[in-house]
């Protein structure tokens, strides 16, 4: 793993695959922790927790079925579009327009696409905060993957089915190394993102995937940087 792109390494890569969140905007934005505070209080309104429990089943339930949604569909048979509005229902000005990566992606040869366990808006107010919107082909959120989050491989599928990629000419941003275990099975290049300087912000234990480091190909904490590496050795 290194955290300089091998800029060979992308020659074959048609087809560039983001996660949104801690993925196209850094971890230091904190936007994610909004979320992961109005999740908290759901849960604690839900079923009538403290706030310190409701945190606690929160976090249980992520490890367990992959995000706080599914756990609550799969135990309390929630609605998942009042949820969903609900923890997305946040300040976006948080994030700060990336102009570089913006060019860096514009640049990228193929398609482009953000692929996330959040929902389509929430997608869309991001990368349009962030000023990259433009720059993608399509957004696969959450409900197109039939409420099935990451890590398990059915999303996976699905996307690469709906939109005919084929894992060897294709690259996978993401901040979690166990949601690129499947895309490296499916023959894909991985990159892992961690925070600014390789420090932990807000991130948590329960976040760290310390067994899934063989999965992963690529490290960096600037993905504007490592895009351009790429960019500019293709122009080169």
């Amino acid at each position: 793993m290194t955290d300089i792109p091998d800029p060979a390494r992308f020659d074959h890569v048609t087809d560039w695959v983001f996660d949104l969140d801690n993925t196209l905007y850094p971890h230091h934005s904190n936007l994610f922790s909004q979320i992961d505070v109005k999740m908290t209080g759901y849960v604690a309104e839900l079923l009538t927790l403290s706030r310190e429990d409701a945190r606690k089943l929160q976090k249980e339930l992520y490890l367990e079925y992959g995000t706080t949604l599914n756990g609550l569909m799969q135990r309390h048979g929630i609605d998942p579009d009042a949820f969903l509005e609900h923890v997305h229902d946040i300040d976006y000005s948080w994030l700060v327009p990336d102009p570089v990566l913006g060019a860096a992606i514009r640049q990228l040869p193929g398609r482009k696409f953000i692929f996330t366990n959040g929902n389509r808006s929430h997608a869309e107010r991001t990368a349009r905060q962030l000023g990259i919107l433009d720059h993608f082909d399509d957004i696969f959120d959450i409900v197109a993957a039939g409420l099935t989050p990451k890590p398990a491989r059915q999303p996976y599928e699905t996307f690469a089915a709906l939109h005919k990629v084929t894992g060897a000419n294709a690259v996978m941003f993401e901040d979690l190394a166990r949601n690129l275990s499947v895309p490296k099975a499916l023959g894909m290049t991985t990159v892992l993102i961690v925070p600014r300087n390789f420090e932990p912000t807000f991130s948590e234990i329960w976040e760290s995937d310390p067994t899934h480091e063989d999965d992963v190909d690529f490290v960096t904490d600037d993905l504007a940087t490592f895009l351009t590496t790429i960019v500019e050795a293709n122009a080169a």
